[in-house]
C-alpha cells in the first residue's frame, strides 16, 4: 500500500509545486520527493490503524495524524508547510474568516473531515439495494452531518465578514516594487544604482503625510557589515534622502555580515575566512531607519531549507552545491531566535516578516503577542518565474491578515506588492514584472485574536492524541506477542 500512497502524494506534490524547478532542479526533486514520502507515511499509519480498529477510528486517526504532520512540518528543520491543506482557501478568504480562532490548521481539519464524510456517503450510495441503504438511519445522519459541516463554517465566516472591518488608527504607507530581475540584474548591477532607482520611485508617492516607506527583501544588494552599518554609503544615502521627510521611517531588506575576530565566541553558522583565522556570519535581514536615531535590525529566522539553511547537514550536506542563491545568499545563514518588532518615530510597533516567514502563522503570532500593530512583508518572488508560486505566496499573506486581524503592507522585488486589509481582502496591488510604487492606508491596532494568543493549539492537541494512539497500538502489539 505504501507505494500507492507515495505515487498519489508524489502526483499531488508535483502538480501543485512543480514551479520550484525554476529556482533549483535538484532542490525541487528533493523537496517534492521528501514531502511526498512524509505524506505517504501518514497514509500508511492511517491504513494500519483502520485495519486494526475499524473505519470510524481509522478516519479519526487520519485527521489526527495529518494535523500532527502539518504541525511538525511547521516546526522542524525540513519545514515546508506550503501544502498545508488549510492554505487552499487563501484565495477564498470569505469562507474562512473563522481562522482568527483556529488558524490554517482549522481549515485542514475542515477539508479532511468533509472529504471523509463525502467519501463514506458515496460508498454507501453505490452499494446494492440503494433504496434500502438510503432508508438506513446511518446514511441519513451521515448526509445531514455532511451538509452541516459543508455550510456551517461558510455561514459563520459570512457573519464574521459583515461584522469585521478595519479597526485602529490609520497610517499612510508607501511600497516600492523595483522589479529587478533576480537572475540577470539583482546582484550584478551596483548597489548605489539600484538604491537610486528605488529612491526615485519613492519620490513619486511619498509626501509629508507618509509615515512608512517599504523596500523589498535584499533591496540593498551589496551586503553590509554590521560593524560598519552607520557609515555604509547606502545607509548614508538613505539618511540624506530622508532629510526631506522628517516623520518618515524606511524599512528595507538587506544582506548583513557579522565579523568574529579570532578568539571570539562563534555562532553555529559562523564561517571561516579563507585567508585568516577570523569568522563571519551571513544574514538575510531587514532594517528600519528613522531620521534621527539608531538603526533597528532584524535577521530572518525561518530559513528556507536547503537554500538558506542546510537541514541535518550530516544527511543533506551534499545538496549544498546545488542551492540557488535566493536573495543573494546561500548556505546556512545566521538567524535570531526572538521575535523583535520595529518601532517607528511615533512609537508604532511593526512586525517584519522576510519572505518565507509569512507562511508561518504560529511563528508570526509571537510578534502580535509582543504588541505588533500591523505586519510588513518584504520578499523577492521572481525566482519562480511567472508561475503559480508567486501568486500563492501573496495569497498566503491574506490568511495572516485574518488570523491576526491586522493590516498588511507587502513589498516584493518581483511578484506582487500589495496592501491587505484586516478581512484578508486585497485593497490595492501592483502587477507582475512591473516597476511600480503604490501608496495605501493601513490601520494599526493592539487587538489580539484567539489564534494570536494561543497559536497552533490544534497542532499541539493533535500531536498529543497521535502519540497516545500510536503508543497504545505499540503496547497492545507487544502484549499480544
Amino acid at each position: 500500500m505504501f507505494l500507492y500512497y507515495y505515487l498519489g502524494m508524489l502526483t499531488w506534490n508535483f502538480l501543485t509545486t512543480w514551479w520550484i524547478w525554476n529556482s533549483s532542479a535538484v532542490g525541487s526533486i528533493v523537496a517534492i520527493g521528501l514531502n511526498s514520502f512524509f505524506m505517504a507515511v501518514i497514509w500508511q499509519l492511517y491504513f494500519s490503524t483502520r485495519k486494526r480498529y475499524g473505519t470510524a477510528v481509522g478516519y479519526i486517526s487520519l485527521i489526527v495524524y495529518w494535523i500532527s504532520f502539518e504541525f511538525l512540518h511547521m516546526n522542524w528543520e525540513i519545514s515546508w508547510p506550503w501544502l498545508t491543506l488549510g492554505n487552499v482557501f487563501a484565495d477564498m478568504t470569505e469562507w474562512v474568516q473563522w481562522y482568527e480562532y483556529t488558524g490554517v490548521l482549522g481549515g485542514s481539519i475542515w477539508v479532511l473531515a468533509l472529504n471523509l464524510l463525502i467519501f463514506q456517503l458515496f460508498k454507501n450510495l453505490i452499494k446494492r439495494d440503494l433504496i434500502i441503504r438510503l432508508r438506513q438511519m446511518n446514511s441519513l445522519i451521515l448526509a445531514s452531518v455532511t451538509v452541516i459541516l459543508l455550510f456551517a463554517p461558510v455561514f459563520v465566516s459570512k457573519q464574521l465578514l459583515t461584522r469585521r472591518g478595519d479597526t485602529g488608527i490609520p497610517m499612510e504607507v508607501c511600497i516600492v516594487q523595483p522589479n529587478v530581475d533576480p537572475y540577470n540584474e539583482k546582484f550584478k548591477g551596483t548597489g548605489s544604482e539600484q538604491l537610486a532607482g528605488m529612491l526615485r520611485l519613492s519620490s513619486t508617492v511619498v509626501d509629508s503625510g507618509t509615515s512608512l516607506l517599504v523596500f523589498p527583501e535584499t533591496a540593498l544588494p551589496d551586503g553590509i557589515w554590521l560593524e560598519e552599518l552607520y557609515i555604509h554609503r547606502d545607509i548614508l544615502q538613505i539618511k540624506s534622502w530622508l532629510n526631506a521627510y522628517p516623520k518618515l521611517n524606511l524599512l528595507t531588506g538587506f544582506t548583513a555580515f557579522r565579523h568574529y575576530p579570532k578568539g571570539s565566541e562563534l555562532s553555529h553558522t559562523a564561517r571561516k575566512f579563507r585567508d585568516s583565522e577570523d569568522h563571519f556570519d551571513v544574514y538575510n535581514s531587514a532594517l528600519m531607519i528613522r531620521k534621527t536615531d539608531s538603526i533597528q535590525v532584524y535577521h530572518k529566522s525561518r530559513l528556507v531549507p536547503g537554500v538558506e539553511k542546510m537541514p541535518y547537514p550530516a544527511i543533506f550536506g551534499f545538496l549544498e552545491d546545488y542551492a540557488i542563491e535566493l536573495g543573494g545568499t546561500s548556505g546556512s545563514l545566521g538567524m535570531q531566535n526572538d521575535r523583535r518588532n520595529f518601532i517607528t518615530q511615533d512609537h508604532v510597533k511593526i512586525a517584519p516578516a522576510i519572505c518565507y516567514e509569512s507562511v508561518y502563522g504560529g511563528f508570526m503570532s509571537a510578534y502580535i503577542r509582543k504588541g505588533a500593530e500591523f505586519l510588513v512583508i518584504v520578499t523577492n518572488d521572481g525566482w519562480w518565474g511567472n508561475t503559480a508560486g508567486y501568486k500563492q505566496h501573496m495569497h498566503y499573506a491574506r490568511l495572516r491578515a485574518i488570523e491576526f486581524r491586522k493590516s498588511i503592507a507587502r513589498s516584493a522585488n518581483t511578484g506582487i506588492s500589495c496592501f491587505i486589509n484586516q478581512k484578508g481582502e486585497i485593497v490595492s496591488r501592483t502587477k507582475w514584472w512591473e516597476e511600480d510604487a503604490i501608496k495605501g492606508t493601513v490601520y494599526r491596532n493592539n487587538n489580539i485574536t484567539f489564534y494570536a494568543r494561543y497559536g497552533n493549539y490544534l497542532g499541539f492537541i493533535a500531536a498529543f492524541v497521535s502519540i497516545c494512539m500510536l503508543t497504545f497500538m505499540l503496547i497492545k502489539k507487544m502484549i499480544h506477542k
